[in-house]
């Protein structure tokens, strides 16, 4: 099994192929193909690649899904014997991707291969 280690928006996260990422809000479109290029570990199996801070090469391909809002915090300051109490409410926003692809140093994407080359016949025989 493949996964990795990616740094994104000052945050780290733990990443395989088609599975769900909820990251701080991204400046694309839905249907956007993100790379994210800090990948700081990858495991493919057995094989380990550490990275000094990054992986050279490595890179994560995914998809953004949708964008969208976090639950409501509530910020409440109260100094007592002051009459001093304010609230606030804040709702950070949040960008959903659905990672495609953990690619290695020197690795073709998977679309890049099927546009490269000839669709090959079945052999029957």
């Amino acid at each position: 099994m493949r996964y990795a280690i990616v740094e994104a928006m000052g945050h780290q996260y733990r990443v395989a192929p088609n599975e769900y990422l909820e990251v701080d809000r991204l400046p694309f479109d839905v249907g956007d193909l993100v790379e994210l290029e800090r990948v700081l570990l990858v495991v493919n199996g057995d094989e380990v690649h550490v990275g000094t801070p990054t992986v050279e090469g490595a890179r994560v391909r995914a998809v953004v899904v949708d964008h969208f809002k976090g639950p409501k915090i509530l910020v409440f300051k109260y100094k007592p014997r002051k009459r001093y109490r304010r609230r606030r409410g804040h709702r950070q926003k949040y960008t959903r991707l659905l990672v495609k692809e953990i690619l290695l140093p020197g690795e073709i994407p998977s679309d890049e291969k099927a546009e490269g080359q000839p669709q090959a016949e079945s052999a029957t025989a």
